[in-house]
């Protein structure tokens, strides 16, 4: 990685998830925002930012774009319009929904990949261990960066969406319930929010990675076992 210069447009949740992970992995990064403020604000955040400006981003090697899909198109859009020429950068589309075909399609000249966090911004800022999904092989120096920050499955852009869909239905469901269930019970909204931003979670996370308490293993018994009936 140290021969390719690495660009991050994008300064919100994700980018900074991002940024603080590379951070960690001492990697340079250079980061674009239209208000030379805001970006200035950001970097002092991280020992590894260092400001670009626009004309930079042409020499930039890969360009990480972890915008929103609304606002990919008019980036590129407006680049291409001051004739600023990206077509020896790599372009990397984050956004969940923009699939990598439709940018593609509408700038053939550019060289895009799609790669696409499955996770909250949150969960990445404070643990890494990201997952990502690209379509396809990915170049050596991109495979590099992302997995320096977890693992990359191959799979549909699509399927992130599916995912998406799914997790945030059943956790809006759960957390639908647990207020439901404790307004029944005349438990405090202290009581409800402690359930909902510590218990419920953690709960949730000892449980994928198999470290259940005693407490915790004996009411997923009971759930399974009345499922079982």
């Amino acid at each position: 990685m140290e021969n390719y210069k690495v660009g991050l447009v994008g300064i919100g949740r994700l980018g900074s998830a991002l940024m603080k992970q590379w951070d960690q992995q001492q990697l340079d990064i250079g980061v674009y925002h239209p208000t030379k403020e805001k970006s200035e604000t950001f970097i002092n955040q991280f020992q590894n930012g260092y400001i670009l400006e626009k004309k930079d981003l042409a020499e930039i090697n890969i360009l990480i774009l972890a915008l929103s899909g609304k606002d990919i198109s008019p980036f590129l859009e407006n680049l291409r319009s001051e004739g600023l020429d990206l077509t020896k950068v790599m372009l990397v589309n984050m956004a969940t929904a923009l699939n990598s075909k439709e940018i593609i399609s509408a700038f053939p000249q550019l060289t895009v990949f799609g790669v696409k966090f499955m996770g909250h911004a949150r969960d990445l800022f404070e643990h890494g261990e990201a997952l990502f999904i690209s379509e396809t092989p990915l170049p050596g120096p991109i495979e590099e960066l992302f997995q320096k920050l977890g693992q990359i499955m191959i799979d549909e852009e699509d399927r992130l969406v599916q995912v998406n869909k799914l997790a945030t239905f059943y956790a809006a469901k759960a957390a639908i319930e647990i207020e439901a269930i404790f307004a029944e019970k005349g438990l405090s909204a202290e009581y409800v929010k402690r359930a909902l931003t510590s218990i419920a979670p953690e709960v949730i996370r000892s449980y994928s990675n198999g470290s259940l308490g005693h407490f915790a293993k004996e009411i997923v018994k009971e759930i399974q076992l009345s499922k079982s009936k």
